[in-house]
């Protein structure tokens, strides 16, 4: 009979997870191997042989952060109006914040961390933001928006959600029933500023 798995995809989930809470609430320094071992209930032994070692731990996470994140994303319909899938993809990007409070630090760092992005890990990060940028050259070319480029109008969107987020996440923003109101109401006042004339 074949000896279980241990090292398995489970504790891995559990070990991204904790380093992810650790890294929101203490920051970089708090995160060592032998603690994070001990508190998820394994041992330093099976994180290396997981990750390899802490570069490796911060690379996964890293990608993980940008998978969960990618999956709201896409997640989002395509629809004939460009102007109510970008007002969309800005709830998506709140919606995958607060499911993964801990992990959203990490995404388009406030966190020092000991990690140079390899160009895999650079690709999979941008590759999230695919749908935005569709969305944004599908408006731009059907004559909804006006903007002088996609990424002009994508980093504005971006610019808006992410400070929105982070102004949530740390509890400067009204919360409860009324804070995805509020932030649908901004996120379509934001998008009616980008509409030609005749969209409006």
């Amino acid at each position: 009979m074949p000896r279980p798995k241990t090292h398995d995809e489970a504790l891995r989930g559990k070990l991204l997870d904790r380093a992810g809470q650790l890294l929101a609430a203490q920051g970089p320094g708090a995160l060592g191997l032998r603690g994070l071992a001990q508190d998820v209930g394994t041992s330093t032994t099976a994180v290396y042989s997981l990750f390899g070692g802490k570069p490796g731990l911060l690379r996964e996470l890293y990608l993980e952060a940008f998978r969960r994140f990618g999956r709201w994303q896409a997640a989002v319909p395509v629809t004939a109006d460009p102007a109510h899938d970008l007002t969309q993809l800005g709830l998506a990007y709140r919606a995958a914040a607060l499911a993964d409070p801990n992990l959203y630090p990490v995404l388009f760092s406030s966190l020092e961390l000991d990690f140079e992005p390899d160009e895999e890990t650079i690709a999979a990060a941008m590759s999230t933001l695919a749908p935005l940028l569709s969305v944004v050259r599908r408006g731009i070319e059907a004559g909804v928006f006006v903007a002088e480029s996609p990424e002009e109008l994508a980093n504005s969107v971006w610019g808006l959600t992410h400070g929105l987020v982070s102004l949530e996440l740390a509890g400067r923003l009204v919360s409860g029933p009324d804070a995805e109101r509020n932030y649908r109401r901004a996120m379509a006042a934001h998008t009616r500023g980008w509409l030609a004339p005749l969209s409006q």
